[in-house]
């Protein structure tokens, strides 16, 4: 390989060294001193490229955010009968958390700056607000025909939000250096407790002789399991 092409191999994707460059100068110079032409002066690029990859300076800030709802909202449509919806919300959420594991210093970066300026917060409030709809989609899917449908998958879905972000959050306080995934699951699974429902079993076709096997968790409301025993049964 010639030194020319094994300069153009180890030079970074334009859309890597543009946002590379970006939070270089936010945090040599702060985000509002920075313009987009001082982001691309540094990048080696024209302004067109820019715009080609975000649509403003604040997309640069949060450069994976349309993938990983892109790979959610496949996630969920690919799910079928057999998932218990609430886990599953819950299963997606940790690919938001997958996203930030992948570069913990440029996940903890990007929480310190998105403090420190209110207009990033605001956008990013925004995009948090796009995973909660997606979560509620799905939810109200599962949930339609139910009286509370549609409460209670606008529920849930807040709740799953609300405990992954606590849990990545403290994370991220910690400069990366904590259990991401061991700390959402514990969040995630206070959500799976309260809304989850039990699994029932009834090994095969209905007979007078069958048994049942109904499988709760040990703090499931009385009237819960009860629903499902009596869904179970046909009688719901």
């Amino acid at each position: 390989m010639s030194s020319s092409s094994a300069a153009a191999a180890a030079k970074p994707p334009m859309r890597d060294a543009l946002v590379a460059a970006a939070f270089r100068l936010f945090l040599e110079r702060g985000y509002e001193q920075t313009t987009v032409d001082d982001i691309v002066a540094l990048a080696g690029v024209g302004r067109r490229s820019f715009f080609r990859y975000f649509p403003s300076k604040e997309d640069v800030v949060f450069p994976d955010h349309e993938r990983c709802l892109a790979d959610m909202t496949a996630f969920l449509a690919a799910s079928g009968a057999e998932h218990e919806p609430v886990r599953r919300v819950c299963d997606a959420a940790r690919l938001v958390l997958r996203m930030y594991a992948e570069n913990p210093a440029f996940s903890v970066h990007r929480y310190r700056l998105t403090k420190k300026v209110p207009g990033l917060r605001a956008y990013e409030l925004s995009v948090v607000w796009r995973y909660e709809r997606a979560l509620a989609a799905y939810l109200r899917g599962r949930f339609a025909g139910r009286p509370d449908g549609t409460l209670r998958a606008d529920v849930i879905a807040a709740a799953v939000v609300a405990a992954h972000n606590n849990a990545l959050r403290s994370w991220l306080r910690s400069g990366g250096e904590d259990d991401a995934s061991a700390a959402v699951d514990r969040a995630l699974e206070y959500v799976q407790s309260a809304f989850g429902l039990p699994s029932v079993v009834v090994p095969g076709e209905p007979r007078a002789d069958d048994v049942i096997v109904l499988v709760s968790r040990r703090g499931a409301p009385l009237w819960r399991v009860v629903q499902e025993l009596e869904s179970a049964l046909g009688r719901g």
